[in-house]
C-alpha cells in the first residue's frame, strides 16, 4: 500500500476551486487502486493535510497524470499559499478498533 500526502496552506478558495476539487475527488475514488483518504487541519498553523491511500504506485500515477489533476496543479498558485507532497510506502499499520483505518471501508483494489 502507498500513501500520498498533500499538505497545503490555504489562500482564497472560489467556486472554480471547489468545482475542480470535487471533480478530482470523485475521479480519484473511481480509480482502480484507490483505497481511501483522510483529511486533517492544524488550527495552529492553518495547514491542511489530505492523505490518500493507494494499492500501488501505478494507481497513484493514474491520478497524477489525469488532465483535471494537471489543471489543478497548474492553477494551484491561485488557491494555495504553498504546498508539499509526500509519497510513502506503508510498511505496517496497527491499532485497536477505536480508530478504524481510512481504507478499511473502501472497496478492494
Amino acid at each position: 500500500m502507498y500513501s500520498s500526502t498533500f499538505i497545503f496552506a490555504k489562500k482564497q478558495f472560489d467556486e472554480a476551486f471547489h468545482r475542480l476539487d470535487e471533480e478530482i475527488a470523485a475521479m480519484a475514488k473511481a480509480l482502480p487502486g484507490y483505497l481511501g483518504e483522510e483529511t486533517w487541519e492544524n488550527p495552529a498553523t492553518g495547514l491542511v493535510s489530505n492523505v490518500y491511500y493507494w494499492s500501488s504506485l501505478e494507481a497513484l500515477q493514474q491520478l497524477v497524470q489525469h488532465p483535471r489533476h494537471q489543471e489543478a496543479k497548474a492553477a494551484q498558485q491561485r488557491w494555495l499559499a504553498g504546498y508539499q507532497v509526500v509519497i510513502s510506502q506503508v510498511i505496517r499499520t496497527y491499532g485497536d478498533a477505536g480508530v478504524p483505518a481510512a481504507w478499511s471501508a473502501s472497496r478492494p483494489a
